[in-house]
C-alpha cells in the first residue's frame, strides 16, 4: 500500500435545511484516504454514513447542501483541465468544481455500490444492457478527451432518443455489451452470458450484490464508496462479497471506502479506520489505534457490543440510549456522546477539539494520520468528582446538568415517552369509569321508586 494520499477530507459539514429545522449529518470531518487503502467508516445507523458517501460523490441534492470545508483528489489531467497550478501535488478542491465536472468523475475516478441494489437498478432493463450502458457512457467520454466538464457533452439526450427508436442504430456498442460480460464474470457471477440477459428481479439478493459492483466498476474508478455492501445477505455471501471487493482491489490498486456498522467487517477489510457519531469523527486511527487502543467511550462501547468468541458466556455491554435527532437546535454545544458516556464530565459541557490519542495535545493540521480523538479522556483522565448527568439533546437541548437524585436514565426516558399515552388511558377510565357509576345509580334510584317505571308494554298516555 502506498503512503501517498489520493484524497483529503478537510473540515467537510453537509447541512440538509428540512421543516423541523437545519439537520447537521455531516459536522466538520477530516480524513484522508491513501493510493490502493481500504478507508474504513464505522457507527450506528443515523450516525451520518452514507451522507458522508453522498457528499465525496457530489450526489448531495436540495435541500442539502455542503456548508463548508474542502475534498482534495489528486489528479494530474483533471488539474490541468481546470487550471489548477500542480505545486500543491496536483490535487483539485471536488467542491469548488461545476456540478458538471463533478459529474464526468464519476466512473473514471470515482465508483460507488449504494446499500440496496434492488432499488439501485431499473427493473425494466436487462441487467447486462445496464452494464454495458455504463459501459458505453465511459467508453464514449474517453473519445473526447478536450476538458472534464465538457467529456460527456458529445452525445446528448436527443442523439440517445433517436439511436433508441431506430433498429439498426443503438446506444451500447457491442464492444461495450462484451465488456458488460466480462465485468459479470470478473464479479463472479456464474453464466455471465446468460444472466447478462436476465432481469434483476431474477437475480438473487448476493447475485444482485454482484452486479452492482460489476457496475461500479465499469469505468475502472480510482476510488471505490462502498456503502454497507453487505447488507441484508446471509453470513456466507457477505464473506464472499468481501472476498470479491479484496480481489478486485488487489487486481487494480484501487482505493475503497468502506461503510458499515460491522466491526466484523471492518477488521478483516481495512487499513485505517474513522468511527463516526451524530456526524461527526470521534475517532480514526489504524485498525490497532482502534481495535487495541481505543480512547472515545463510544469506540469502546461499539467494541463491547460484540461478542467475543473466546469468551462465548461473556455478557455483551451494549451502548446505552440513541443516537441523537442531528436537529441544530436540539444539539447544542457540547460533546454529541456525553448524553450517553458513562465517563461524562463537566469538561463535556465544551464541544472538544481533537486530539493526539498518544500525546493528549490538540491536532491543528494532521499531516503524518495519526490516532485522533475527539474526546478530553485523550488529554486528562476520568475523574469521578467531576462526573456529570447530562439531559439528553432531544428533550433538553441547552444540556443542563442533573443532579444525582435525577439522573436521566434511559429507562427514565422510555417512561417520558409513554406518559401522554398512559395520560389519555387513564382519561378513558376514568370517563368510563364515570358512566358507570352513573348508570348504577340510576338503577338503584328507579328500584326505589317502581311508580316511576312504565309498565312493560304499556305506552305513555
Amino acid at each position: 500500500m502506498s503512503t501517498h494520499d489520493l484524497l483529503r477530507v478537510c473540515n467537510v459539514s453537509t447541512r440538509f435545511l428540512t421543516e423541523t429545522g437545519q439537520i447537521n449529518a455531516v459536522e466538520d470531518i477530516s480524513f484522508t484516504v491513501r493510493d490502493g487503502e481500504t478507508f474504513g467508516i464505522v457507527g450506528e445507523s443515523g450516525s451520518g454514513k452514507s451522507v458522508t458517501a453522498h457528499t465525496i460523490m457530489g450526489l448531495i441534492e436540495s435541500p442539502g447542501r455542503i456548508t463548508s470545508g474542502e475534498i482534495w483528489y489528486r489528479d494530474s489531467a483533471l488539474a490541468d483541465a481546470v487550471g489548477v497550478d500542480e505545486s500543491n501535488g496536483a490535487f483539485v478542491n471536488l467542491v469548488e468544481l461545476d456540478a458538471e465536472t463533478r459529474r464526468a468523475l464519476r466512473g473514471p475516478s470515482f465508483g460507488m455500490i449504494f446499500q440496496d441494489p434492488m432499488s439501485s437498478m431499473d427493473p425494466s432493463v436487462t441487467v447486462g444492457e445496464q452494464i454495458a450502458q455504463a459501459v458505453e457512457a465511459q467508453r464514449r467520454a474517453s473519445t473526447n478527451p478536450r476538458s472534464v466538464s465538457t467529456r460527456t457533452q458529445q452525445y446528448g439526450l436527443m442523439r440517445f432518443v433517436v439511436d433508441s427508436l431506430i433498429p439498426h442504430r443503438g446506444y451500447v456498442s457491442t464492444e461495450s455489451k462484451q465488456r458488460a460480460i466480462e465485468l459479470l464474470d470478473m464479479a463472479g457471477i456464474p453464466d455471465p452470458t446468460e444472466r447478462a440477459e436476465a432481469y434483476p428481479h431474477e437475480f438473487s439478493g448476493g447475485m444482485l450484490q454482484r452486479a452492482m459492483i460489476a457496475q461500479a466498476l465499469a469505468g475502472e474508478p480510482d476510488v471505490l464508496v462502498a456503502d454497507e455492501p453487505t447488507t441484508a445477505l446471509d453470513v456466507t455471501i457477505q464473506a464472499q462479497i468481501l472476498s470479491l471487493l479484496s480481489e478486485i482491489q488487489a487486481e487494480t490498486d484501487m482505493s475503497v471506502i468502506l461503510i458499515t456498522h460491522n466491526l466484523g467487517v471492518i477488521a478483516r477489510m481495512c487499513d485505517r479506520v474513522g468511527v463516526m457519531y451524530a456526524g461527526e469523527i470521534v475517532e480514526r486511527g489504524s485498525l490497532a489505534d482502534i481495535f487495541e487502543d481505543a480512547v472515545h467511550p463510544y469506540t469502546k462501547g461499539l467494541l463491547g457490543s460484540v461478542p467475543d468468541i473466546d469468551t462465548p458466556g461473556a455478557r455483551l455491554e451494549p451502548v446505552a440510549g440513541s443516537v441523537p435527532s442531528l436537529v441544530d437546535e436540539e444539539m447544542g454545544e457540547r460533546c454529541y456522546f456525553a448524553d450517553r458516556c458513562p465517563k461524562a464530565m463537566e469538561a463535556c459541557l465544551d464541544p472538544p477539539p481533537e486530539f493526539d490519542a498518544d500525546t493528549g495535545t490538540v491536532l491543528e493540521d494532521d499531516t503524518e494520520n495519526r490516532h485522533g480523538v475527539k474526546c478530553v479522556l485523550a488529554q486528562r483522565g476520568y475523574d469521578p468528582d467531576a462526573s456529570v448527568s447530562i439531559s439528553n439533546a432531544n428533550s433538553n437541548s441547552d444540556g443542563d446538568i442533573d443532579s444525582d437524585d435525577s439522573k436521566n436514565t434511559s429507562a427514565d426516558n422510555t417512561k417520558d415517552i409513554f406518559n401522554p399515552i398512559k395520560n389519555v388511558i387513564k382519561t378513558i377510565s376514568s370517563e368510563t369509569n364515570a358512566n358507570a357509576n352513573a348508570d348504577a345509580d340510576a338503577d338503584a334510584d328507579a328500584d326505589a321508586n317502581p311508580s316511576s317505571k312504565t309498565p312493560s308494554g304499556e305506552g305513555e298516555p
